[in-house]
């Protein structure tokens, strides 16, 4: 994929995009995520780029949602969606959903939509998903405790850029090796003319070594799952909640993850543990075996009797000796009991083997002293000892357990993928369960053409037997295109901030251009709401709330909501400019015009939505013009202008009972027309409560005859 080919992306962008570990892979799947992580690009332009790809991949021209309206209703709905995900990246990754013209992108996205209608929104499944988040990158590892060594300058070079956890150094021969393992726990050598020196420490010759970083560096892969294990073992509890098909080895996966701590090091294994804790512990071990040594001492001293002579007394002064004489003498037995007290403590108190434990014995001499104090020295080699033992002990594992996961990584990055693929699916089945949703059936000009080309030739067959001229299917079938607009069975408005139950069901189909008409709070935005969320969700390829939905597909959405008052003279040109162009162009689109009437004095109105009726009529658009001067446009007209009708039953406790379905051709009456009526009723009946029971003959009464005659001025 030519990154800079995709919309919105220059070079600039199209080099942090190639930083990425698969940038073809993120875009065509719409992982957000990933995409972000590429230097300087936040989850928001990550979202524009994805779409932008996906724009491409389909050869989208963009821009189906031509109006502000229909924008504000293409982000409730995908609020609707992103309120039902659990993970920040199921939010994000439905912002690449959106409404498309062309058919191979609805279809991409239906098969996606039916796979999620089946899944079953579980709440353990929902609880799960809480741990799950994109793989991060673990930040950089340095190693210090082993290095490569090599003669060669170019091999220098090469290794400091294939293992750059690792320090390297140059050596001339075998000696700075020997230097190198001094300061060491590991030196690996990777030339192969050091095969066979016999040097102290641990020294590997690996002339193979830069083509196996991960067994020289097995901190590297196993940094990846230290830095991403919560994440790891939440998507191993989605995939077992939810019965999913795993992609690797869950046990396997779940193993190596239990014996790997947080900070990349191997958890687990008790000779590490026993070596880790002599080392942290050695110096404290050391001070608490002079204590034992010292307190065993002080109380032999006390309870034993020792005569001094003069002489003797004389002797030690003269000669500057201390109490060490002394003790040789009179405390020898008590002094070597007080050692191996010590000795033994130290020996227990660090669980040293017997290989560790000579070398602590000698950290106290068998020399009489006074207080007893360990040897530095002797402390220092064993502190060596048991960290390079630990060392080698760790660098074992943690090859072992680099080993064991090393065929798991593509796996467990798919696991998660796949945990937060299902939350996006989830998402959309939560709200088609919670909206009552279905799948919609698009009726494209391609396949009815075929459809009615079969028709026309299974008629024709059946024409030339009754020997019967043909008929003529291509204008049926030009005429059967130009019909397909929108039919929608008990729809519910996902907009309305009311329960679904409480929503009455809307049937509504339209072919062409339509008025509608209907009374005041008589529910004509909302229809108009239900089939804009009904078109952009169908154009998203996504379950729309209603019983059957039946559409074509259309290029382009203009919804242009009800303006607030009477436009200034360069607002109301610019609105006619809008229509004038659209009326130019409009054949595929589908528009929804809710009381134009407003922008300007009623008279003038009516003329100019009848001018754009016929406009748009003769492109073959699809239109719905909400109006309350439906009867006046009709007349101005130059073609017969479909009217419905959201009919208003009556007025039932001074509220008006409507059928939210329009009726088709039909002019729906106004509110006004209801309230009269009603006056007039209430009036005839107080009149024949007066006249005791005969019904009026409306001359003598002014009140019945007056409504009467307005009633007469709406027919």
């Amino acid at each position: 994929m030519d990154l800079e080919s995709i919309p919105g992306v220059g070079e600039k962008t199209a080099r942090a995009l190639s930083a990425l570990d698969d940038p073809e892979r993120a875009l065509r799947a719409g992982d957000v995520e990933a995409i972000a992580t590429a230097p300087g690009i936040s989850q928001g332009r990550a979202a524009r780029i994805a779409r932008g790809a996906i724009r491409l991949e389909h050869d989208d021209p963009g821009g189906f949602l031509a109006t502000d309206r229909a924008r504000e209703v293409y982000r409730e709905l995908l609020g609707l969606l992103e309120e039902r995900t659990v993970t920040d990246y199921a939010a994000r990754r439905l912002e690449t959903v959106y409404p498309s013209p062309r058919r191979s992108r609805i279809e991409e996205v239906q098969a996606f939509a039916r796979e999620a209608l089946e899944r079953d929104p579980d709440p353990a499944v929902l609880d799960a998903l809480e741990g799950v988040e994109p793989l991060r990158e673990p930040g950089d590892v340095r190693v210090r405790e082993r290095c490569l060594a090599t003669t060669d300058a170019e091999r220098y070079s090469a290794a400091r850029e294939a293992i750059p956890e690792l320090s390297v150094e140059i050596v001339e021969d075998a000696q700075g090796l020997a230097e190198l393992a001094r300061g060491y726990a590991t030196v690996i050598a990777l030339d192969e003319s050091f095969a066979g020196v016999a040097l102290e420490g641990d020294v590997q010759v690996r002339p193979d070594a830069l083509e196996n970083p991960a067994e020289v560096v097995p901190e590297r892969p196993l940094a990846f799952f230290a830095r991403n294990r919560d994440r790891l073992q939440a998507a191993v509890a989605v995939h077992r909640t939810a019965d999913l098909e795993p992609p690797c080895d869950l046990s396997a996966l779940e193993d190596g993850l239990s014996r790997l701590a947080e900070d990349g090091t191997v958890a687990g294994d008790d000779e590490l543990d026993r070596l880790t804790t002599a080392v942290d512990d050695l110096d404290a071990a050391a001070s608490a075996a002079e204590s034992v040594a010292n307190d065993h001492l002080r109380e032999a001293i006390r309870e034993q009797d020792v005569t001094i002579e003069g002489s003797d007394l004389l002797s030690l002064v003269e000669r500057g000796a201390g109490v060490d004489s002394l003790l040789s003498r009179e405390l020898a037995d008590e002094y070597a009991a007080a050692v191996e007290a010590a000795r033994d403590h130290l020996v227990d108190a660090l669980d040293l083997d017997q290989g560790e434990a000579e070398i602590a014995r000698r950290a106290f001499s068998d020399e009489p002293t006074f207080p007893v104090e360990r040897d530095e020295d002797v402390i220092g080699r064993l502190r060596e000892e048991l960290t390079a033992a630990k060392e080698r002990r760790a660098g074992k594992l943690k090859r072992e357990l680099a080993a064991d996961l090393a065929d798991q990584r593509e796996g467990a990055r798919q696991l998660v993928r796949d945990a937060l693929e299902l939350d996006v699916e989830l998402a959309i089945a939560r709200f088609a369960e919670e909206y009552e949703c279905t799948m919609p059936e698009f009726v494209d000009s391609e396949a009815l053409r075929a459809s009615e080309a079969s028709s026309a030739e299974r008629s024709s067959a059946d024409s030339r037997a009754a020997s019967e001229p043909p008929r003529d299917d291509g204008e049926t079938a030009s005429k059967s295109v130009a019909e397909v607009g929108f039919a929608i069975e008990a729809g519910r408005s996902p907009l309305l901030d009311e329960p679904l139950e409480s929503i009455d069901p809307v049937d509504y189909e339209v072919s062409g251009v339509a008025l509608l008409s209907g009374v005041n709070s008589g529910g004509k935005t909302s229809t108009l709401d239900l089939v804009a969320s009904v078109v952009i969700l169908s154009h998203m390829g996504l379950p729309v709330p209603a019983e059957r939905v039946r559409l074509r597909r259309f290029d382009d959405l203009h919804y242009h909501a009800k303006t607030q008052g009477t436009l200034d003279a360069g607002a109301f040109e610019s609105t006619v400019r809008e229509f004038a162009d659209l009326a130019q162009g409009g054949e595929g689109s589908l528009v929804l015009v809710d009381e134009l009437e407003s922008i300007t004095e009623p008279g003038a109105s009516a003329k100019i939505i009848a001018g754009i009726l016929e406009a748009l009529s003769a492109n073959g658009a699809t239109a719905v013009f909400v109006s309350h001067l439906a009867g006046e446009i009709r007349e101005m007209a130059d073609y017969d202008v479909t009217v419905d009708g959201i009919e208003a039953v009556g007025l039932v406790d001074g509220a008006l009972e409507v059928n939210r379905s329009p009726v088709k051709d039909h002019l729906a009456r106004s509110t006004p027309e209801l309230i009269v009526e009603k006056l007039a009723g209430e009036a005839r009946d107080d009149t024949v409560a007066t006249n005791g029971g005969a019904p009026a003959d409306g001359e003598g009464d002014p009140e019945p005859a007056f409504y009467d005659r307005l009633l007469e001025k709406f027919e």
